[in-house]
This record gives C-alpha cells, sequence and structure tokens, in this order.
C-alpha cells in the first residue's frame, strides 16, 4: 500500500483541535438532506436496478441490480460517474476548512526529494523531484560532472498524469528502455533511447503489462505481457502471461515467444531476469501472487533449453546470484521466514541444496551489492540488518540510525560503496552511504522539511485480537498527547498478499499528525510481517481473521483512551479496501468514518476482471465450492450492506481508468450503500477522471485527495473549525 511554510508554532495554533470544537449543524449539510421515515437522509443521485445479472451458484441464486456499473466505458456508466461526482464535490468544496489543509499539504511537500544514486555504464543516475513537480525527475551525472536532466516525466503529458514507469539499462549502458504509464494504467509503453544523446530508437513497444525489462547483453532485452481483452473481462486467451524476447531493430509483432501461453497450465504472472554475468535467464512463473515455479536458461549456449529447478505452486524461492555456476537461492520451501541455499546448476533439484544463511525467527528478505550479501530481517515489522559474504559467513550486524525501516544495501558487485534509506513514521526517509568493507555509514542526504519530528513519537504495542492472537502495532502522535478519548484518530491497515507494513514517513500523514492526529497502523494477518504462516492465517477460509484483528484494533484505541468512537476513522486501499469496507459492514458502530480506497469488494467477481484471477490464493473464489461461495458471503462487502444499519460516514475512492482493481467494485458498493436509506451519515464516492489504481499519479492529485480525504474525516467527526 502507500501513503505520502508558515512557522510550525503559527501553523499548530490554526490547525489544531482543543476546545473550539463542536458538532456540525444540520445547516452545514441541507444542500443534500432531507426527512424521510423519521431520518435525516442524504438526496443522493439516483442509480437504476436492473433485475437481469443474477447469477446461480452451487444452486444459489445471487442478485447483482448494479451489474451495469461494470460496463465503465459505457455512456450510461460514464453520466453515472458524473452525477455521484458532482454530488460528492458540492459537499467536499463546502467544508469549510478543506482549502486550510489542501494549502498546509501543499507547503510541507515542497522541499526536494532526492532518491539514492545507482550506476549504469560508469554514469550515475537518481531521481529528485524540486518540490511540487507532478512527476519525479530523472537525473545523469558523469564523474566530475554537474547533473543533467535524464529524463523529466513532467514533459510527458500537459496533465502529469503520464508517468515514468520503470527503466532498464544495457549491459554497457549506451541503451536504455523505460517504461510509461498513461492515465495511470497498467498498459505500459516501451521506449528505447541512446543514453549519451537521449535520441529515440524506432523501436517503441505498446501493450506491456505487469513487466520488467531484462537486457541480454546490449542486443535485446525480454518482457512480459498478455494479449490485450478489449474490455475489462477475462478470457481463457486474456489471463496467460507469457515472456518474449525483442531484439533491437524488429517488430514487435515478430517477437519470439519464450515461456507461457500454455492453457492446460495457467501462468498469469511470468517474469523473466537476466544474471548479472550475463550467463543465465531466470524465468519465475506463477498461478497467483504467492507460490511460484523457477526456471533458467543459459544464454550462452544457443537454443539451449529451459531447465526447472522448482516445480509446483507451493512455495515462493528466486535466484538472487549467481558465482559462476553455483546458484544462490532465496526460497521458503520448509522455511516459512525464508533462508538462503545454494546449488550447481547441473543438479539444480531442492534434494540438492545446502543452507548458506539459515531461517531464523524473523522473516528474511536479502539483497546483493558489492559482492556481498545484506539479509534483511523484520524484527516485530522493524528493520535489522547484516552483512555475509558468498560463502555464508557473518560479516558483521550493521548499525542502523535507530527504529524503523532500511531498504537498500544493494548494487553491482564492483561497486566499491552502497546506499541505503532510512525512514520510520515521525521520521522522513533519509539516504545514506555504506562502505562495505569496514561496515560504516554516513550520511549522504536527508530531507529539509518544514516538519520537527522531535516533536512526535511512535510506539509499538501488542494487543489481543479476537482469537487470542497478538497483534503488532505502531501508533504515532504528537508527545504530550492526552488519553481523553477526544483525539481523532486515523486507524490504518491492509492485511493480505504477503505485504508488510513497515515504518515509514509521509509527508502527507506529517500534516495529520500537526493537526493532533493519531496514526495508528495495525499489523494484521495477512501481511508478510512474520513469514508464510502470518500470511496464510489471513488467507480463503481464514479471511476473517484479518478483519477480526483490525477490528480489535479500534477496539484497543478506544479501550485505552486514544479516542472514542467518535473519533475513529479507518482508512486502507486496494485490499486495504475490502479490509475497511468489510470492518465498516460489520462493526458500524465502532467507528465514526470509513474510507476505502480502490477496494476489491464484490468478492463473488472479482476474479472474472483484469488480474483478479490471480487473487486467488489470498481470496478463493465462488466458483471453488459451495463452502467458499458461502464463506465469501459472509464478508462481501457489496453483498453485505442492510438496509437497517447506520454506517459510518462513508467516502469511498477510485480512479475511472483503474485496469487493477476495476471501478464497478466501488461502484456498486457506493449503490447499494447509497440504496440502504438508513443513515444519516454521508455516503459518498470520489471518482477520479483519468486516473488508475494509483501508481504514478501526479503529485497535484494526490494533494487534492488527500485533502479530501482528512476534511471529510474531521468534518464528520464534528470539527467545525481548524
Amino acid at each position: 500500500m502507500k501513503l505520502y511554510f508558515l512557522t510550525l508554532s503559527l501553523f499548530l495554533a490554526t490547525f489544531s483541535f482543543g476546545q473550539n470544537e463542536t458538532k456540525s449543524t444540520s445547516a452545514n449539510k441541507a444542500h443534500a438532506l432531507s426527512k424521510e421515515n423519521g431520518i435525516m437522509a442524504y438526496k443522493y443521485p439516483e442509480t437504476k436496478k436492473e433485475n437481469i445479472g443474477a447469477d446461480t451458484l452451487f444452486g444459489q441464486i445471487i442478485k447483482d441490480p448494479y451489474r451495469w456499473l461494470e460496463d465503465d466505458r459505457s455512456k450510461e456508466t460514464e453520466n453515472w460517474v458524473a452525477r455521484q461526482n458532482e454530488f460528492t464535490y458540492d459537499y467536499l468544496n463546502k467544508i469549510p476548512f478543506k482549502n486550510k489543509i489542501k494549502d498546509r499539504l501543499s507547503k510541507l511537500l515542497n522541499f526536494e526529494k532526492l532518491s539514492a544514486p545507482f550506476t549504469e555504464g560508469g554514469v550515475k543516475y537518481f531521481y529528485k523531484n524540486d518540490g511540487l513537480q507532478n512527476q519525479y525527475v530523472l537525473y545523469s551525472q558523469k564523474e566530475n560532472k554537474d547533473a543533467t536532466v535524464f529524463l523529466d516525466p513532467n514533459k510527458f503529458s500537459a496533465d502529469g498524469t503520464t508517468s515514468l514507469a520503470g527503466i532498464a539499462f544495457s549491459k554497457n549502458g549506451k541503451l536504455a528502455a523505460y517504461q510509461i504509464s498513461e492515465g495511470g494504467s497498467d498498459w505500459r509503453k516501451v521506449i528505447i533511447i541512446e543514453a549519451e544523446s537521449r535520441k529515440i530508437l524506432d523501436d517503441t513497444l505498446i501493450d506491456i503489462k505487469f513487466s520488467g525489462l531484462a537486457w541480454n547483453g546490449n542486443e535485446g532485452f525480454f518482457y512480459s505481457s498478455y494479449d490485450k481483452p478489449k474490455g475489462s473481462e477475462l478470457s481463457a486467451k486474456t489471463d496467460q502471461h507469457k515472456l518474449y524476447y525483442h531484439k533491437l531493430g524488429t517488430k514487435q509483432k515478430d517477437d519470439k515467444l519464450i515461456f507461457g501461453g500454455s492453457i492446460e497450465q495457467k501462468r498469469r504472472y511470468v517474469g523473466g531476469s537476466v544474471s548479472e554475468d550475463n550467463k543465465y535467464l531466470i524465468i519465475s512463473a506463477s498461478q497467483s501472487t504467492s507460490g511460484n515455479e523457477l526456471y533458467i536458461k543459459d544464454l550462452t549456449i544457443e537454443n539451449s533449453p529451459i531447465v526447472s529447478i522448482i516445480n509446483g505452486f507451493d512455495t515462493d524461492s528466486y535466484i538472487l546470484n549467481n558465482i559462476g555456476t553455483k546458484l544462490i537461492i532465496v526460497t521458503n520451501k520448509n522455511a516459512p521466514n525464508q533462508k538462503i541455499v545454494t546449488t550447481d546448476v547441473s543438479m539444480p533439484g531442492a534434494e540438492n541444496w545446502k543452507d548458506l544463511v539459515p531461517e531464523k525467527e524473523q522473516v528474511l528478505e536479502p539483497s546483493i551489492g558489492s559482492g556481498f550479501i545484506f539479509a534483511h530481517y523484520m524484527v516485530d515489522a522493524t528493520s535489522r540488518v547484516e552483512q555475509y559474504d558468498y560463502e555464508g559467513k557473518l560479516i558483521r550486524k550493521i548499525e542502523l540510525p535507530g527504529i524503523g525501516s532500511a531498504s537498500g544495501f544493494a548494487g553491482k558487485k564492483e561497486e566499491k560503496e552502497l546506499y541505503y534509506s532510512f525512514a520510520n513514521y515521525n521520521t522522513p526517509s533519509s539516504i545514506y552511504k555504506f562502505d562495505p568493507k569496514d561496515g560504516k555509514s554516513i550520511l549522504y542526504w536527508n530531507p529539509k522539511i518544514d516538519f520537527n519530528s522531535a516533536d512526535y513519537e511512535s510506539k509499538q504495542v501488542f494487543y489481543q485480537s479476537k482469537d487470542g492472537s497478538k497483534i503488532p502495532m505502531i501508533i504515532t502522535h504528537k508527545k504530550g498527547l492526552k488519553l481523553n478519548g477526544k483525539n481523532p484518530t486515523i486507524l490504518y491497515g491492509y492485511g493480505g498478499f504477503n505485504i508488510s507494513l513497515t515504518p515509514n514517513f509521509s509527508t502527507t500523514v506529517a500534516v495529520w499528525l500537526e493537526m493532533g492526529g493519531v496514526y495508528a497502523v495495525a499489523n494484521i494477518r495477512g501481511g508478510g510481517e512474520y513469514g508464510k504462516k502470518w500470511h496464510d492465517a489471513g488467507t480463503k477460509m481464514h479471511k476473517q481473521n484479518v478483519f477480526d484483528d483490525f477490528i480489535s484494533a479500534g477496539e484497543y484505541l478506544i479501550k485505552n483512551k486514544y479516542c472514542s468512537s467518535e473519533y475513529l476513522a479507518i482508512n486502507g486501499g486496494s485490499n486495504g479496501g475490502l479490509l475497511v469496507a468489510a470492518a465498516m459492514t460489520q462493526r458500524p458502530e465502532l467507528f465514526k468514518v470509513a474510507v476505502p480506497e480502490v477496494g476489491v469488494l464484490d468478492m463473488l467477481r472479482y476474479h472474472k476482471f483484469t488480474a483478479g484471477a490471480g487473487w486467488a490464493y489470498d481470496y478463493g473464489t465462488a466458483d471453488d465450492s459451495k463452502e467458499m461461495l458461502e464463506y465469501l458471503l459472509t464478508y462481501s462487502p457489496v453483498h453485505n450492506v442492510k438496509s437497517s444499519v447506520k454506517y459510518p460516514a462513508t467516502l469511498i475512492t477510485t480512479g475511472d481508468h483503474d485496469d487493477r482493481v476495476v471501478p464497478a467494485h466501488s461502484f456498486k458498493f457506493a449503490a447499494h450503500l447509497q440504496e440502504s436509506g438508513s443513515s444519516d451519515n454521508p455516503l459518498l464516492i470520489r471518482i477520479e477522471t483519468n486516473a488508475g489504481h494509483g501508481a504514478g499519479k501526479p503529485i497535484s492529485k494526490i494533494i487534492e485527495l488527500e485533502s479530501d480525504i482528512y476534511a471529510f474525516i474531521l468534518f464528520n467527526m464534528g470539527i467545525k473549525n481548524l
């Protein structure tokens, strides 16, 4: 998932929660309210209901009256989107302090941002944003020369919605292939340029999706894609990911299929990488987002076979590096927290593996650089890093700047210095230069941001979930916070796909903290914080554990007087959007505000669109069995909206061109909520136009979205003035 100057004292005097907090009056809402059946009800835009669209699954008829909204390119849906947006923005724009929040977000985000540098062909590259540029600019810098602009995505489109979505350099660094995303789409275009002259070659590729770019020396590269469907729905043909090889100077239609495309053996995700010595093509193939096959092909031998290393989809494994024919493999096979093993290309099977860095109690995520292995461990969702040589000998435990998240320590074998970033929830991300020989770190760059992190604190707590499981949560707030139950609080979570939420700084969250808010992140099951067992405990028939963990986090915050239900908001995106929507439909009285963003909300049909079929490892599907269907029906948000329930104030967000989690999920959930008619809280949907799932979103649009969300949350907690 994924969050992002008056003097600070003056700002806090203006933007603080104190004695002036009052409940908003009905006059503030009069533009949208009327009284029906004894309650104040919003007059939402009309949404047509149809009797068609029912499914019969295992003898059970499932009604779907808003299925017509699945056609997100129809004129009828376009008109519905326009009416909903008009209604929502009419509400949001009347919140009296929204522009104050927007101004502060703009000022706080207006600082220079820098990435760690990397080297290609003897030239240093890095990303930089001067402040409020919509997209980061890629710079190049030769030794003893000033940095110059290499690629400026802000010039790709007038509105900043076309972004740079990845770049890969040829072995000698003289050529580069970069991907662009238009309107936030997952479908990409690949453009090839000469690095020195920036001249674009007549070799552009289109319709590339979920792909890296792996150069085979300097002559061409491997990439992955699907056959592009005409709409959002999948077919047996468009559900197959394939690995291709593109040779420079040839047409894309003539690109060679390397792997994938078998209808008999579904592989929804196929990726190719090339070893650093350019000797091997490494292929990973998956049916779902967990579990993969692993293959290798010798590129130095013409027409060499593709050799299997791992068969089946029960475990996750990848090749970290090779030394000649010796393979260094990261795997969770017989090691739920992952370990590093070695084997030889001549006998790659798991029965021949030897432990190099054995499994430990903590989850391992390694990187390589300067000829060393850097073992990143998560200790209760915070970082610990150990340095090993290629024989598995521990060189040192690396001293980090504090308790938080460290990432990096990656680079080519010949590089003499490496870089890593470090941050936590109240400390902005800084970049450190690391000497792998003596283990010393020096500060390379830190942001000059108008935020005094010393005024804030984060602490980790452990609370008990419904079944007794111990769940970690990190709570961040201003020092000296009074535990009086009246602090506006955002509870954030994800809980899926083996993704770990580790401490990281968000400038947008900093504004929430400045306003006196509490920000809590729950490391619930379904994530990867404690390895495969923790992930699996939140999948399929165990998915309810995820919602129970999140609900219990809210109960902990209330019990310990950080907030009360009147001051508790929940937020999450994508799978986290499902989390929020499930929690608010299961325990609506517990939360004052809910903000599900780009969520997976129709659990009976999610697998029929775009990349959805690949999520079945986590969710299961309604087609699997009667038991799985009935389980999904217990929590699917679209199917659990009831007319007799008062739901929290809800702001659903999505993008009209989201081709990962199609907007129909959010459209249908909004329609059902608005139809319920039993809540005097606003039940709104904010639909960003010409926008996708979130990647590459321009900073201007991030500021608009976050100011709308914060204003909506505070206004519905009864805050009248800031």
